[in-house]
């Protein structure tokens, strides 16, 4: 049976507590920084074990997006390296992180037991006000991704759609300047897959780099990669930034359309050629996101706004809202891959099923943040339905009615 998306690289698991006071100290105040295994604090497998328990863990990276689209009855599967320890043959971190995901139905045959290198971990501490702790993460056994490895996964699974998140938090995927990874998406279009990658947030202030018309060198690796993706979205800071370092300096109005657009129009430029098959572009912001698309034919779309209707309730953690929401979207275009590679898909309600999941994500409680997602066709007749839901007990009744 066809798998519909493997997800590749970042496994990693995120523990949060006020006893991280050393995360601070590491990456500065409010900082995020991707650190050297070497600088991990050597707490022992029982202390992490303890952390865990008391409910300070969640997985990320594919944690965000493997067990939603699982939820919605894909076929998903997660290729990453963990580390080798005394829990079933893995660490802690990597036991845990396997847990959560075949929890969910999340198929972990390809993931990879690294024999030196422990699971990616990332100290979250929490604040005591109401600003950010330090975020640290150590990429660990994911720092040693291997494509040729993860070309075996491919082989395999024959998956309609590839994801690799991210670029710019691995030391080998992102050897040759990005050119490895670029090679290797290209390799999966080759064999018929639908390429999505995405860039993690390389810096704690993005704004500020912004109004300084500052580059950010990390994201010269998608210069190459861009060429070779089908589907590109980013958040609307990190659009910028991108813009302004492999472009030049822009000055941005602040009106998130105009922006949204002047971004689109680099992105959809970087992709090159069309060549004959669909890309698809977009910024997401606060109330939903902008989207352009190439046509088979090479014709191209002009700039759209697809505002949420399905934004109701209060947030809880925005933490993975971009991840959740390309959940949303990979999981429409999966299950309509052949009209995707025709370029008759409908992109409208992609992108709305983008938001539908990022809401049901970013307002769940933290012990079950995927609590909110029922089976795709049930999210699918809601998207078609055009409903405002500004009540989440309303929107979650719908879910709930329709099934």
């Amino acid at each position: 049976m066809t798998t519909d998306i493997l997800v590749l690289n970042t496994a990693v698991l995120d523990l949060r507590s006020r006893d991280f006071t050393f995360a601070e100290k590491l990456v500065g105040k409010g900082g995020l920084a991707k650190c050297r295994t070497m600088d991990m604090p050597a707490y022992t497998q029982e202390q992490l074990r303890g952390w865990i328990e008391k409910g300070g863990a969640t997985a990320g990276g594919p944690g965000n997006t493997a067990p939603l689209m699982a939820r919605a009855g894909l076929k998903v599967a997660v290729g990453a390296n963990l580390g080798k320890g005394n829990y079933g043959g893995l660490d802690i971190q990597g036991r845990t992180f396997y847990d959560i995901m075949t929890a969910d139905g999340v198929d972990m045959s390809e993931a990879c037991v690294h024999p030196n290198l422990p699971t990616g971990t990332t100290f979250i501490q929490e604040s005591r006000d109401e600003e950010r702790g330090g975020i640290a993460y150590f990429p660990n056994a994911n720092n040693d991704f291997d494509f040729s490895h993860f070309k075996g996964s491919v082989e395999r699974l024959k998956p309609r759609v590839v994801y690799y998140m991210y670029s710019g938090l691995s030391d080998r995927g992102d050897a040759s300047g990005g050119r490895d990874l670029a090679d290797f998406m290209g390799w999966c279009r080759s064999k018929g897959c639908i390429t999505i990658a995405d860039s993690h947030t390389l810096t704690a202030e993005p704004q500020a780099l912004i109004a300084a018309g500052e580059r950010v060198d990390a994201y010269r690796l998608l210069e190459p990669l861009l060429l070779e993706l089908d589907i590109f979205f980013t958040s609307s800071d990190e659009a910028k930034l991108i813009a302004n370092t492999l472009d030049k300096p822009r000055r941005w109005s602040g009106d998130a359309q105009a922006d949204a657009a002047a971004a689109l129009d680099f992105i959809v430029d970087a992709f090159g050629p069309s060549n004959r098959r669909m890309r698809l572009a977009g910024v997401t912001y606060a109330r939903g996101a902008f989207e352009r698309h190439v046509l088979p034919s090479g014709t191209v779309s002009g700039v759209r706004c697809v505002d949420s209707r399905l934004m109701a309730g209060e947030v809880i953690d925005l933490v993975g809202a971009g991840d959740s929401f390309r959940a949303g979207l990979l999981s429409y275009v999966a299950r309509h891959a052949d009209a995707f590679h025709a370029g008759t898909i409908d992109v409208a309600d992609a992108v709305q099923m983008g938001n539908l999941f990022a809401s049901l994500f970013i307002k769940a409680p933290l012990e079950n943040r995927y609590a909110g997602i029922a089976p795709l066709a049930v999210m699918q007749h809601v998207v078609h339905e055009g409903r405002r839901y500004e009540a989440l007990d309303d929107l979650r009744e719908a879910l709930k009615l329709v099934r």
